[in-house]
């Protein structure tokens, strides 16, 4: 596992294809706002969407993971994973 400049263990994830350093241990939703586009998906008139609830009712957080369709806030960042946002 490798580590920050503050020593801090991290983890390597691809976000639409392009990689990733976040914390290790973190959900995939927290993950979202280490990135430059800050949002799991887009609402159907265009607008991004993020995470509300924190906890898998408002399903705001709804992203492809690994290939799959999951819920961002309940899912930890590993090593390689593989996260598309849902267009």
């Amino acid at each position: 596992m490798k580590r920050n400049r503050a020593g801090n263990p991290t983890v390597n994830v691809l976000l639409d294809g392009s990689a990733l350093r976040v914390p290790a241990g973190i959900s995939v939703a927290a993950a979202m706002a280490y990135s430059d586009r800050p949002f799991t998906r887009r609402a159907c008139g265009g607008e991004p969407r993020t995470p509300f609830c924190g906890m898998g009712i408002c399903q705001e957080c709804r992203m492809t993971i690994d290939g799959r369709r999951r819920l961002a806030c309940q899912i930890t960042c590993r090593e390689g994973m593989v996260l598309e946002r849902t267009p």
